[in-house]
């Protein structure tokens, strides 16, 4: 019997506990697992009815939080001396079956990832003001390489590729604005305390807003739509923020899943680095506003996030759905 397959339940539910720390789009945790305690294999599913058709119609953001949240489970398993290996996308028959995970037991020499367990559950969302402090190159390049070492690529703009990026963040938040199917589904996982509103066990909580942006000089999403929390305060944020782009030759589910474990891999080791981060999708949201996102010198050929880092305060934990909503055992 393969040392995979005496994984006991409380292990495997500890590992997909930390697994789902991850970060997604809209903390909508759209993952399901499955143990199959004959074989030991872990097994990641998308879950289709956690999407966002307006925001995400072809699921790229699906695939990056799952993505994300397969490394989190990676990370928890070379904590535990576990040494896990990933097949992605192992049934071409179902394309919701993102990854297989198995387990070669206790290793004798773990692999690197045992040391960002601990940002696990630090990394937080941060929508807040950071500093103007510049963050120092031996860092970025750290972050950068993190990402090499999943497959992709970090990129950090010079001046002129971030004044276009911030243009395009401008232009996506008068797309949204002006798209009303598009706001309804940011405002079903949003939560305020109105009674119309999802469970608390998702999405994101008016807490994890941050501030009002008195100009739009920093790439944060504003999920605080007008009217819904008039007493919410207003902040200035940084004139010049720090970006990076995280991006990949090509753009299919397995390139996806690639950038969600090199996008936790990235914030886990800021985290560790002393660095307060946030996520920004919406200008890569809209179709007409993605392509010019990217450097047309660089061999990024799809940016897949937009990440902001900076010093400043951390976020607040957001919520996470109970492990046996997301596990199950076959």
């Amino acid at each position: 019997m393969s040392p995979t397959a005496l994984l006991p339940r409380p292990l495997v539910t500890s590992l997909v506990e930390e697994a789902v720390l991850a970060p997604s789009m809209h903390n909508a945790q759209p993952w399901r697992f499955v143990h199959r305690e004959a074989s030991g294999v872990l097994e990641l599913h998308g879950d289709p009815t956690r999407g966002m058709p307006r925001q995400d119609p072809v699921h790229r953001a699906l695939h990056i939080g799952c993505g994300a949240a397969l490394f989190g489970l990676r990370v928890a398993a070379e904590h535990r001396t576990l040494r896990p290996a990933v097949r992605l996308l192992p049934a071409a028959e179902d394309p919701w079956h993102l990854a297989d995970v198995r387990f070669d037991g206790p290793a004798e020499a773990a692999g690197d990832l045992g040391v960002l367990h601990p940002a696990l559950a630090r990394r937080h969302t941060s929508r807040f003001p950071f500093t103007e402090e510049p963050i120092p190159a031996e860092l970025l390049d750290g972050l950068c390489a993190a990402a090499r070492l999943e497959g992709c690529r970090l990129i950090v703009p010079g001046d002129w590729h971030t004044d276009t990026v911030m243009d395009l963040v401008h232009a996506s938040a008068l797309f949204e604005a002006a798209d009303d199917a598009v706001r309804a589904e940011i405002a079903a996982w949003t939560r305020t305390g109105a009674d119309d509103e999802g469970t608390g066990a998702d999405g994101v909580p008016a807490y994890a807003f941050g501030p009002r942006q008195y100009d739009t000089t920093a790439p944060v999403r504003d999920f605080g739509a007008p009217g819904r929390m008039p007493s919410r305060p207003s902040a200035r944020f940084e004139k010049t923020p720090q970006i990076a782009l995280l991006g990949t030759a090509a753009d299919t589910p397995e390139s996806w899943l690639m950038a969600g474990q090199a996008l936790h891999r990235v914030l886990l080791q800021a985290t560790l680095d002393g660095l307060a981060t946030s996520l920004m999708s919406q200008p890569l949201e809209w179709p007409e506003l993605r392509f010019d996102a990217r450097d047309p010198l660089s061999n990024v050929g799809y940016v897949h996030m937009v990440v902001r880092l900076g010093y400043g305060p951390g976020g607040r934990a957001t919520p996470r759905r109970a492990v046996p909503d997301v596990l199950s055992y076959a």
